[in-house]
């Protein structure tokens, strides 16, 4: 996720229902709530100054329950439906002064959106959905082709192409409606809960479809959702909203961790920690390192000094070279006066800092050596020990907080 480079921004949003809004602002600003409001007026309020923005490539999620404002606010951000106040800028343009001329090119060329009910067209072949925005689009037909068949394949459909919609599952179609809008090269993708119509297991999938093809394909996209555990698994960061408004905006793990308020705690505590919280989050600075051209003597005397069963051998860069265990140096200093680095050995548990915790457990439980968290250059971050591990597992009260 590109820091600092935001490409949605919405300030100030509100969307207020009913035959008047503006002049329902003075009750608001009195401290009407929104039973009242709709009591006293008819009004309903949707959303509720609401602000945020969404970075560039970011998978940015917004998660609320039935009647929470979480659709009418993605359809505020593509004006399907008109804001009551606030600005929505994509790039440094606002949106809300668009004209119709404008706000079409933008649909067309920029901005595409996947719905629930999958939107798709039921008289033409899988193909011809795949290729219908690039047809409104005015593309010539070879070029159309080209960017239906690389889309179709994407998501897995090669050899679907003639099928016609009622032929296929629930997931497939849901597939469909992915690769019409990965045709037509959108930068932005606006997702209204794409898979909450599917089965567990097909949208189980399609979550991890979703993440593979995120792997390949760079978008900003907005997801929305009202299952917690899909939010926290698929979003960069997460925004909660309840009744028009957001309670929480953070990562995965700030929210898992460090719930804002009473609201987000009980929604978090039955989810599974070990699929959300990574392994940086809980890994420790190492009790014993030393570089691999010291001797065995003073791996020794690094070992005592720090009463350790095990030293980390790197190189000048921090690179990881090996371990080495109390036993293996005693061994070596009867035969030789040598390098750690020429005795180190290279088999050690090692992970990646945003491994999930929940694959970090089969490594700890192997051995008894912690478990190396290394970057992609393989140099030492920290060290994951299994009592961290058993705590930040844990739920509740006794949970690691994420610090």
């Amino acid at each position: 996720m590109a820091e600092n480079n935001k490409k949605i921004c919405c300030q100030n949003l509100w969307k207020i229902f009913g035959p008047a809004p503006e002049s329902v602002f003075d009750l608001i600003e009195n401290g009407a709530s929104k039973q009242e409001l709709m009591e006293q007026t008819g009004h309903v309020i949707a959303i509720r100054n609401v602000s945020f923005e969404v970075q560039e490539n970011e998978v940015f999620v917004v998660m609320g329950l039935s009647g929470s404002g979480k659709s009418t606010l993605v359809r505020c951000i593509n004006r399907l439906m008109e804001p009551t106040r606030g600005s929505i800028y994509i790039d440094d343009t606002d949106i809300a002064k668009m004209n119709n001329q404008e706000l079409r090119e933008l649909r067309r060329h920029r901005l595409s959106m996947v719905f629930q009910s999958f939107g798709l067209l039921p008289h033409r072949s899988v193909f011809d959905n795949v290729t219908f925005g690039l047809e409104v689009r005015g593309e010539k037909k070879e070029a159309r082709y080209k960017k239906s068949q690389e889309a179709i394949e994407l998501v897995g459909l090669k050899g679907w192409e003639k099928s016609r919609i009622n032929e296929l599952s629930g997931g497939m179609q849901q597939r469909v409606g992915f690769a019409r809008a990965l045709a037509v090269g959108s930068e932005f993708l606006l997702m209204d809960e794409p898979f909450s119509a599917l089965d567990p297991l097909i949208r189980r999938q399609m979550q991890e479809e979703f993440i593979n093809l995120r792997q390949q394909l760079k978008r900003t996209v907005i997801f929305i959702t009202h299952d917690l555990l899909e939010a926290l698994t698929l979003g960069d960061r997460v925004a909660i909203m309840r009744d028009g408004e957001i309670v929480q905006l953070g990562t995965p793990e700030e929210i898992v961790c460090r719930p804002a308020d009473d609201y987000v705690k009980e929604f978090i505590k039955d989810v599974p920690r070990g699929k959300i919280i990574p392994a940086h989050t809980i890994m420790e600075k190492p009790l014993a390192v030393i570089t691999s051209d010291q001797t065995i003597t003073q791996a020794i005397e690094e070992m005592d000094k720090k009463e350790a069963e095990l030293t980390f051998v790197i190189d000048n860069s921090g690179v990881l070279r090996g371990t080495l265990t109390r036993e293996q140096a005693s061994v070596a200093s009867r035969i030789k006066s040598t390098k750690a680095g020429e005795t180190a050995s290279q088999e050690f548990p090692s992970t990646a800092p945003d491994t999930p915790l929940e694959k970090c457990l089969q490594l700890v439980a192997e051995g008894d050596a912690p478990v190396a968290v290394l970057d992609k250059e393989h140099r030492l971050l920290g060290v994951i020990n299994r009592p961290a591990l058993i705590v930040a597992l844990q739920s509740g009260d006794g949970a690691n907080d994420g610090k």
